[in-house]
């Protein structure tokens, strides 16, 4: 069931922590862009490239700095962190279905399982033996948990999420459709015939806090476990591999690949689709541009890259011509360095 919600601007304002300029009364029903707005909702600026589209806003209030107060001359929120401000108002206007308490009955739970209070399990969901639901724990659709994994308090699963066994959960841990927890490592060890299966016996252990988006997936340790630690959050389509642990408030991008073993400080950033191969650490607050492949520890905080920057086909194709002939070049140099040196 989804509710519509609307509040004055004046209790917005206090909610947001925001200093009110204009009328208090000012009714808010939703949220949209100030290109996109209508009356009766609330927009913002964080970014000075959109500053120019305020004037042609409909808006009936804008959220922005004091810097940008002036250009705009409705109701406003001034706030000091316009982007923060619009996050937390997100979460007043979320239209998110909400759940009944409840198994459904077509839903199968262990004898054994554990529920707590307020707990909702939605349609053809599965949950094994030894599982613990804390109170508040939602389980949507076509969920699996594994035999005694554990969910803290206020977890949510969307549709079609697959716990694997003996995980661990902490609080409000948000994890959305298609994502697969707890999945085998890839490790083989090759006898000069065939490859042979190294069994995974690890766990994957998620801290408070945590929101894993559709279709990510997270493999358990070999023997160590795989760390999430709290407040991370880890958009669609990752895969995180065995034994890595991902420090606090750290966020992950759409696309990433990190190999086993890899350990990452806390709030550090890895840009969309970049990488980093196996058996290195990255130290705290390093952001990693997108498509960057990290093949080395890092041990300093700051931001990083590698690749090559945008350009013509033409001369991309020109440069790498000239990236094959680097050796070659460095040698004749050397070459010229010397004969220099002994003139």
């Amino acid at each position: 069931m989804m509710h519509k919600k609307s509040y004055r601007l004046a209790d917005l304002a206090e909610l947001l922590d925001a200093t009110l300029v204009g009328d208090g009364q000012c009714e808010i029903i939703g949220l949209a862009t100030l290109k996109g707005a209508k009356p009766g909702q609330l927009s913002f600026l964080s970014n000075p490239s959109y500053a120019g589209q305020l004037a042609q806003s409909e808006a009936s209030a804008v959220i922005l700095e004091e810097e940008f107060a002036d250009s705009w001359s409705g109701n406003k929120l001034v706030a000091a962190a316009p982007y923060v401000a619009f996050a937390k108002a997100t979460q007043l206007f979320n239209n998110s279905p909400t759940f009944d308490t409840g198994i459904h009955a077509t839903a199968s739970v262990a004898e054994t399982a554990v529920l707590g209070s307020n707990v909702s399990i939605g349609a053809n969901s599965v949950i094994e033996e030894g599982v613990q639901l804390a109170d508040n724990v939602v389980i949507g659709a076509g969920c699996y948990i594994g035999a005694e994994t554990t969910l803290g308090e206020s977890c949510k699963l969307h549709s079609n999420v697959t716990l694997y066994h003996q995980l661990t959960l902490g609080r409000n841990v948000e994890i959305h459709s298609g994502a697969v927890i707890g999945a085998d490592g890839f490790g083989f060890a090759f006898d000069g015939t065939k490859s042979i299966k190294i069994h995974q016996l690890g766990r994957v252990v998620i801290g408070d806090d945590v929101e894993i988006g559709a279709c990510t997936t997270i493999d358990r340790g070999a023997l160590e476990d795989t760390e999430i630690h709290h407040g991370v959050k880890i958009d669609n389509q990752v895969q995180i591999a065995h034994n890595c642990k991902i420090g606090e408030h750290s966020i992950i991008c759409g696309c990433v690949g990190i190999a086993g073993s890899v350990t990452i400080g806390k709030y550090c950033i890895m840009g969309g689709a970049s990488g980093a191969v196996g058996h290195i650490s990255i130290a705290d607050k390093v952001q990693v541009s997108a498509m960057s492949l990290v093949s080395q520890s890092i041990s300093e905080p700051g931001r990083y890259s590698s690749g090559t920057i945008q350009m013509k086909t033409a001369q991309w194709k020109r440069n790498a011509l000239r990236f094959q002939q680097l050796d070659s070049i460095a040698k004749k140099l050397k070459e010229i360095e010397t004969s220099s040196d002994k003139a």
